[in-house]
């Protein structure tokens, strides 16, 4: 189960997840359209980050995903950086800092926290 986040002011989604009994939880923060500090990502087992694609599509700023993968590895949740964006998705690659992310979620889990 998861939810989209694009922007801070989505992050009251994430709440509403952890009460979703579920063996996974995933938050997707795709499209980035902003930064995401200081998420709570306690019960959420992945996060997905990429950037917007197609004709006008937003830039992604860089330190807005490294922020996203640092507070991943701090909590223990599993980080997946999809793709930059652009005019087609694959048009900025998927590298970050040299390296591709596709950890997964182990999806131990099924109940609600809190």
């Amino acid at each position: 189960m998861g939810v989209s986040v694009e922007d801070a002011g989505q992050v009251g989604r994430i709440n509403d997840l952890r009460r979703v009994p579920a063996a996974v939880r995933f938050v997707s923060a795709e499209p980035l359209l902003g930064p995401l500090p200081g998420l709570d990502l306690d019960g959420i087992d992945w996060l997905i980050a990429g950037g917007e694609s197609g004709q006008g599509c937003r830039p992604m700023d860089p330190a807005w995903a490294r922020d996203l993968r640092d507070q991943c590895k701090a909590s223990g949740t599993a980080f997946f950086f999809k793709q930059w964006g652009g005019r087609t998705p694959k048009a900025g690659g998927r590298l970050l800092e040299g390296r591709t992310w596709d950890e997964m979620p182990s999806g131990r889990r099924l109940s609600a926290v809190g």
